[in-house]
């Protein structure tokens, strides 16, 4: 009987299963969001909230146990210096779990995990340089000082080429035996 067990297997062993969450933490600290199993993203949830408590705390000591955590310190470093500050109103409920649907291959229902305080969008510059002058834009014809006429592709598709050989892999040998695949 599983009475007063807390935690999933999720089919692995120790190792293998704590390897699992902290490959999922580094992720989701790096990316902000990621797409798992509902199994694996309930899993993981509470670590990562834990992770981020700790990092809300800002000290040295807090800082060297999450380094000894995990694995990666790009993402320690964006925990205490971007994720940490950004939640400083919150004392917990730092994840947010959404399901998504059911994956294609083995039914197994998908959730998509990510942080509630997401970071502020940044700001586009307008296509202007160093020296003040704007960029030139991809798309937009040129136009020469003094001349109001401009060359301007014609908005009708034109139809593709017809390809006269087949390329691939076998096609040498299809046109050796007088075949040609279709």
């Amino acid at each position: 009987m599983r009475h007063r067990k807390k935690g999933l297997k999720l089919g692995r062993n120790t190792k293998k299963r704590q390897a699992l969450f902290k490959g999922l933490a580094r992720s989701l600290i790096l990316k902000e969001a990621i797409l798992t199993t509902e199994a694996k993203a309930k899993a993981v949830k509470g670590l990562v909230d834990k992770l981020i408590s700790r990092a809300q705390k800002g000290s040295l000591s807090s800082r060297r146990q999450l380094l000894a955590f995990l694995p990666d310190k790009t993402a320690v470093h964006k925990l205490f210096d971007d994720i940490a500050p950004r939640t400083k109103k919150r004392l917990s409920g730092f994840t947010r779990l959404i399901r998504v649907g059911r994956r294609v291959g083995d039914n197994a229902m998908m959730a998509r995990l990510e942080l509630v305080d997401k970071a502020p969008p940044k700001a586009k510059t307008k296509g202007r340089t160093l020296k003040g002058k704007t960029a030139k834009r991809s798309g937009q014809p040129e136009r020469s000082e003094g001349r109001s006429d401009l060359k301007v592709k014609s908005a009708t598709p034109q139809a593709p080429e017809e390809k006269t050989e087949r390329r691939g892999l076998f096609a040498r040998y299809l046109k050796k035996a007088g075949r040609q695949k279709h």
